[in-house]
């Protein structure tokens, strides 16, 4: 009968970590595309603002140590299968390392537990910090929760129990000094890595992007917000750094406050604006579904450009963007900012507006710039924002000169 139980758990338990595998490494995809390919379409669990995996996958949480949390969810998986037949492996003589492993079940729950109790803590962290929800995340949330149960079935004490016996086995393992230096080899071993991956970012875009634009990207609003259609001098000498931007690109929010900053700095130089799109609605060389709601955005931004308060109502267009035009309506009222919004909404859907959108695009794709924010200073292009030190740098390599001798 007790053969029989074991059977059952240990096939309950491999059906569940088969799907934690397949859930896990179709996660690590979403954090690919998301991360790595900047003309990925959404996936499938992107549905909305909240309902937004992709969005999720670019956030600085989604990693740990500049390790995705997929990689980690897919370690986990791995090793609790590991488990379900460490009996068999460690008969082998290659394997027979694996002997210190006496109570599988007992590791199985308390990793479950462990995993579970993590896993609540990141469900906080998206609902309450992101405000966005990776619906793949929650499957593999109960998961954990199930793993741990099935496993903690007919344990003494359950949860407690199979944390108190897996502490005990582990300090067992520690006891022979050949297990305990292979021991101390895996611990350096694994700092060292996880030193690499965290201090390069090499995996985690948003880590990188959080060092290098961290005091921008906390900002839940633009405090250098300016009104009026100018952004900085007026001077006809004056450097003129070009920005070439998408409402929905979340990098673009980013580096629409670090220009607003920046011209505080200088005495010298002006930020123009112009917009790049990343959506077939309006971008002829797009080639599917991509930052859709940016067009009808860049309309409205430049519609408020005629009744003189573009760059405030720019800010506003980045700050949690949305993707239609009755919420860009609503959105622009509860602002706060005077428009006449009948106006605003003729001159939006005006051919002269779509021309003007459409001139930008031409020219920032025959000149390469496919990707967005993408800067310009003259003849000089650059694709991606730069670090605000260095953005400061390259205006000043122009000719800008800061307005304070020390900054």
């Amino acid at each position: 009968m007790e053969n029989k139980n074991r059977f059952w758990k240990t096939l309950i338990i491999a059906i569940l970590v088969l799907i934690g595998i397949g859930v896990t490494i179709d996660l690590a995809y979403i954090y690919y595309q998301a991360n790595f390919n900047e003309h990925a379409l959404p996936s499938f669990c992107s549905v909305n603002d909240f309902i937004d995996c992709d969005g999720v996958a670019r956030t600085v949480e989604s990693q740990f140590l500049g390790v995705p949390l997929a990689y980690w969810g897919l370690f986990l998986y791995a090793f609790m299968g590991l488990m379900l037949f460490v009996d068999k492996l460690k008969e082998i003589p290659i394997f027979k390392f694996l002997e210190v492993f006496k109570n599988k079940f007992h590791y199985i729950a308390a990793l479950g537990f462990i995993s579970f109790l993590i896993s609540m803590t990141l469900f906080g962290i998206s609902y309450f910090e992101i405000k966005k929800l990776c619906v793949m995340c929650l499957v593999t949330y109960f998961l954990n929760l199930l793993i741990g149960l099935v496993a903690a079935n007919d344990l003494e004490l359950h949860f407690i129990g199979a944390i108190k016996q897996s502490w005990a086995d582990f300090k067992d393992a520690l006891k022979p000094v050949p297990y305990r230096f292979a021991f101390l080899f895996v611990v350096v071993a694994a700092s060292a890595f996880f030193y690499w991956t965290f201090s390069t970012a090499k995996f985690s875009p948003a880590l990188k992007g959080y060092r290098n634009f961290g005091e921008f990207i906390k900002l839940e609003s633009n405090i250098y917000a300016v009104k009026g259609n100018v952004l900085g001098s007026k001077d006809d000498d004056a450097v003129v750094l070009e920005v070439y931007s998408d409402y929905m690109c979340p990098i673009c929010y980013t580096a629409n406050i670090m220009v607003h900053k920046v011209v505080r700095e200088f005495k010298n130089v002006r930020v123009e604006h112009h917009n790049m799109p990343l959506d077939r609605a309006c971008n002829k060389y797009m080639n599917g579904d991509f930052h859709i709601g940016s067009c009808i955005n860049a309309k409205y931004g430049l519609a408020a450009e005629k009744q003189g308060k573009f760059w405030e109502v720019e800010s506003v267009l980045f700050e949690r963007p949305v993707s239609t035009e009755e919420a860009i309506i609503e959105k622009l009222k509860n602002s706060g900012i005077k428009l006449n919004f009948e106006q605003l909404k003729k001159d939006a859907n005006s051919k002269e507006i779509t021309d003007v959108i459409n001139k930008d695009i031409d020219f920032a794709f025959s000149k390469g710039m496919v990707g967005t924010p993408s800067l310009k200073i003259g003849d000089d292009f650059e694709m991606g924002v730069k670090p605000y030190p260095e953005l400061k740098e390259w205006l000043i390599k122009h000719g800008a000169k800061p307005k304070h001798k020390f900054f």
